[in-house]
């Protein structure tokens, strides 16, 4: 019943309040680090973190801090194999966003999350809210850096970066104390991301990606994780004249602009219409004006999780995906 869980939430909250304002003896220097024009400090390295998006919870596993970890949420995929093992060690709170008072029921020392649409208003809650819990509250750069303002998905005016993604690891190693895993994960990152591009060269091959619903499809436009794989593998996107991050566009257009290849969000979430590979490959191939279009005809389609969509670690895996897919459809060298 939700009258006695009022108390649990208001105990919760003054115990969190309380620990925040006394940190223990011996745990070194406070730590600080710059997000999203607000300043994140945690007083000792956190040891009950939440991880409200699959990007960051998968950052933090990555960085080897699944004992310090009470929960995660809001999931697109299969987590990433080699941090399936450590992943089983940590709590999933919900798959999608959970309630303000689920997170505080795990007693987090510090949230984190890769969208403002999760730790913002209209979310979970905002960064100020969990901060006057004494709950340090981190938002990945990469989101930030657009405009979030409007009904949808947000507007970029400049591309995006694998920078915003390694000042993300980096910040987070940071406040966690193991920077130097931090910088072993971005220099990883770096050598796959030149690994992958290694050598290709696709300025004549046109790219559309498509991350779900099928009335309305989201299409990615110019500059988020999407534009990341186009601009390293020197690609054109179809929908690179909107700013948005995933306008929604009608069929009608797609058949005007006519890719050579159609990347496909892969996803086993079940919130839009055509959430799968195979969902979208059924509908293009039987809808009368999309079963036309060159990259229908050649079954040029290339499957890639949520994840590598969103920008995220797996953006590199994005890249090396739709590179090796060019070379196999015989469009590169």
């Amino acid at each position: 019943m939700p009258v006695p869980r009022l108390p649990l939430v208001l105990l919760t909250a003054l115990a969190l309040a309380g620990c925040a304002s006394a940190p223990r003896a011996g745990a070194g220097p406070a730590r600080t680090v710059d997000d999203c024009g607000r300043q994140v400090r945690v007083e000792k390295p956190p040891q009950r973190a939440v991880a409200l998006n699959q990007g960051s919870a998968e950052i933090l596993l990555s960085l080897g801090l699944a004992d310090r970890m009470v929960g995660t949420a809001t999931w697109t995929d299969p987590v990433l194999p080699q941090l399936a093992a450590d992943n089983a060690r940590v709590p999933r709170l919900t798959e999608n966003n959970p309630s303000f008072e689920r997170v505080l029921d795990a007693d987090p020392d510090f949230v984190s999350a890769s969208f403002v649409a999760t730790l913002g208003t209209g979310g979970v809650a905002t960064p100020e809210r969990f901060e006057q819990l004494g709950v340090p509250a981190y938002v990945s750069p990469a989101d930030c850096l657009k405009d979030n303002s409007g009904d949808g998905d947000g507007a970029r005016t400049a591309p995006l970066t694998m920078d915003a993604i390694y000042t993300e690891i980096r910040d987070l190693a940071k406040l966690f104390d193991v920077e130097d895993r931090g910088e072993r994960l971005v220099a990883d990152l770096t050598a796959r991301m030149h690994a992958a591009t290694a050598g290709i060269d696709a300025s004549h091959v046109r790219l559309m990606y498509w991350f779900a619903n099928s009335e309305s499809p989201y299409l990615a436009g110019c500059c988020g994780a999407p534009g990341i794989i186009t601009t390293a593998l020197g690609a054109q996107n179809v929908f690179a004249d909107t700013h948005a991050e995933w306008p929604q566009i009608n069929w009608e257009t797609v058949a005007e602009r006519d890719p050579d290849v159609i990347v496909l969000g892969d996803l086993t979430r079940r919130s839009q219409t055509a959430e799968t590979g195979a969902a979208k490959i059924a509908f293009l191939e039987s809808n009368p004006v999309t079963r036309n279009l060159t990259a229908v005809r050649n079954k040029r389609y290339v499957l890639l999780s949520g994840q590598a969509l969103n920008p995220t670690i797996r953006t590199v895996d994005g890249v090396a995906q739709v590179a090796q897919a060019l070379r196999a459809f015989g469009l590169v060298g």
